[in-house]
């Protein structure tokens, strides 16, 4: 019986978040009222959240009571393939967009994550490391996917700019600078004003976990810090990234725009 026990722990724990759904009721009562026609897709969800958090809840519970760590990357690995998809369906415009946007996750937040584990920031258990990787490659694909669409997006609206530098002698990255400097300025400004307004304006998930938790501010605050630093880094990387990966499907081999690439919406 000694075996269920975490199963009858994890029912008698499910009692607050079901209460906690009378918020949601009042959000569809006020829906409803205001005639905004959101009432079944708030529905439906919440119910995926409860449904997805539910099965990802007896998966970690799963990986955290094995020892072996190739369970760390195969979870890994599934966290960077659906980032990737889902930054890729953001920049549906670009060729290969999802091969793109997956490596670039892939490329930052392993870098990231292994510096953090050499470093010994982090041990390399799952406890530590599924967390620490679900917040960065989560990060890492929406700066991603906003890069990618938005380098697109610039570079067609300013066709005739980047095909005169073009046939002044530009190469295709010197033609198309200024579009991925704006392109990554706007798609990392979300991460550095969070940054910058950390713990002023609210206190972020993993600092209110370890707080509510037990933990000491003075130690929450050491992970936020760790959090930060770290989520800056792979969303960094990973955008740069996706740009330089991205160029060869805007061009040519003879360094002329692809046309196609600009002319479906």
């Amino acid at each position: 019986m000694e075996d269920w026990d975490w199963l009858k722990d994890f029912l008698k724990g499910m009692i607050k978040p079901v209460a906690a759904l009378a918020v949601v009721l009042m959000a569809i009562i006020l829906s409803y009222l205001q005639k905004l026609g959101l009432e079944g897709e708030m529905m439906y969800s919440i119910f995926r959240a409860f449904l997805q958090l539910s099965i990802i809840g007896f998966v970690l519970q799963f990986i955290f009571n094995q020892s072996n760590s190739g369970w760390i990357l195969l979870a890994y690995l599934f966290m960077v393939s659906v980032a990737g998809y889902t930054a890729g369906q953001r920049a549906k415009h670009v060729p290969r967009g999802k091969y793109i946007a997956g490596v670039s996750i892939l490329a930052g937040t392993a870098v990231t994550m292994f510096m953090l584990v050499v470093l010994n920031v982090f041990p390399f258990t799952p406890r530590y490391i599924i967390p620490v990787a679900g917040m960065m490659v989560g990060n890492a694909m929406t700066v991603t996917g906003v890069t990618m669409k938005r380098l697109r997006d610039d570079i067609k609206i300013q066709t005739t700019l980047v095909e005169t530098a073009l046939a002044l002698g530009a190469t295709p990255r010197q033609a198309t600078m200024q579009q991925v400097k704006r392109s990554l300025v706007i798609a990392l400004s979300p991460v550095l004003d969070n940054a910058k307004t950390v713990g002023l304006i609210s206190l972020p998930g993993a600092m209110t976990g370890l707080i509510m938790g037990g933990a000491s501010p003075l130690e929450a605050i050491q992970l936020q810090i760790v959090v930060m630093n770290m989520l800056i880094g792979a969303s960094t990387m990973s955008s740069i990234m996706s740009t330089y990966l991205s160029w060869p499907s805007f061009f040519t081999k003879a360094y002329q725009l692809q046309t196609k690439v600009f002319t479906s919406d």
